[in-house]
């Protein structure tokens, strides 16, 4: 499992930059990231290196931070990787809330970021039918 942060922030002109600007003023770096908006606040969801730091750091600027485990696998990198993944899930009877994909530049491979009710469970499930999940470093 690794860590999400979660930053719900305004709906408006330069808050992304603004919440980048934060991590890069700590020397945090983002690994994964999605926004997701409404009319008025969004959710931006992301992975970093350094989770706790981030947290603080976005905190004090004051932003509203909730952290939560997801689980972050490894794919095949071709045509149906994330099928392959999926139809797993499928098959184990559990289910997810969202996901969202990411690069691992260093070892060239997609990573499925996953949130789901029953993180252990889905964890064990990938990991029995051989996928990598990763840990938090």
């Amino acid at each position: 499992m690794v860590q999400q942060i979660s930053v719900y922030a305004e709906n408006k002109k330069g808050t992304m930059q603004k919440i980048t600007g934060v991590l890069l003023g700590v020397n945090v770096n983002i690994i994964a990231l999605v926004s997701n908006d409404s009319a008025e606040f969004g959710i931006v969801r992301m992975i970093v290196d350094q989770s706790k730091k981030a947290q603080k750091a976005l905190e004090d600027a004051g932003y509203l931070v909730h952290c939560d485990d997801v689980l972050a696998v490894d794919m095949d990198d071709h045509p149906g990787g994330l099928n392959a993944l999926l139809e797993t899930i499928r098959e184990s009877n559990t289910n997810i809330d969202y996901l969202y994909i990411s690069y691992d530049r260093d070892h060239s491979v997609p990573i499925a970021i996953i949130h789901a009710p029953d993180i252990p469970e889905l964890e064990a499930c990938l990991t029995f039918h051989g996928f990598t999940v990763r840990q938090e470093s």
